[in-house]
């Protein structure tokens, strides 16, 4: 009976450096923040495991660089080729540089020294730290991604996510109590906006259904998505 409400659980809303969850990463979001000015040419490399909020950054990243008009690039590392020719001025974004070609290696290594004389900013990111990049990158190119300012996403504590929770709840005009927090923090995803995904859904179903929000009815929705994902 949920399936048209779960067959996606996914955020709704799109991600923004504004609603990202800071955490211990104030420094970073600032960093990146700063990279929709076009008189701003830093190159950052970002990383994390999955899950970590890395994408989440990174396509905040886009949307703040696009809302302030600087010109802007974004490709996958499974993408990129052996052709890039960024506009002058404009922020580069990398993603998932562990998986990229060989072609492409050359293709990022010529970006790093076209950086300086056309102006790029340049936002790579990984799943490790560039000490740990090899044997997947060449070590000129890792050896240059090693010479950026380099961040950890530094991922949200249970309390922290807890209270993103408590307010995400709050601002939809739902009561949530400890033990549903609690049970959605040991038995959902691990990343924040899958487990906010499941507060939407929550919300809806109550809503549809006119059943309070409680705790039988997350356990029916963790199970049914489960169904789903199997």
């Amino acid at each position: 009976m949920y399936q048209q409400l779960l067959l996606d659980l996914r955020p709704e809303q799109s991600p923004r450096l504004d609603n990202f969850v800071v955490g211990k990463n104030a420094e970073l979001v600032a960093r990146l923040g700063a990279l929709s000015n076009l008189g701003v040419f830093d190159q950052i490399y970002l990383w994390g495991p999955p899950g970590s909020g890395r994408s989440h950054l990174l396509h905040g990243t886009l949307e703040e660089a696009q809302a302030h008009g600087r010109p802007v690039c974004f490709i996958e590392g499974t993408k990129l080729g052996d052709h890039l020719a960024p506009a002058p001025n404009s922020l580069v974004i990398i993603d998932d540089v562990d998986a990229l070609s060989m072609a492409a290696q050359i293709t990022l290594f010529r970006t790093f020294n076209a950086a300086r004389l056309i102006g790029l900013a340049l936002l790579l990111s990984g799943p490790q730290p560039p000490l740990h990049l090899k044997p997947a990158l060449r070590e000129d190119l890792r050896t240059r991604i090693g010479s950026a300012l380099i961040y950890e996403v530094q991922p949200l504590s249970d309390e922290e996510k807890a209270a993103a929770l408590r307010q995400h709840g709050t601002n939809c005009g739902m009561q949530l109590d400890d033990s549903l927090i609690d049970y959605l923090l040991r038995h959902g995803r691990r990343d924040l906006p899958s487990l906010l995904a499941v507060l939407n859904a929550l919300d809806r179903i109550s809503l549809e259904q006119h059943r309070s929000v409680t705790l039988p009815l997350l356990r029916e929705i963790l199970q049914t998505a489960l169904q789903f994902s199997e």
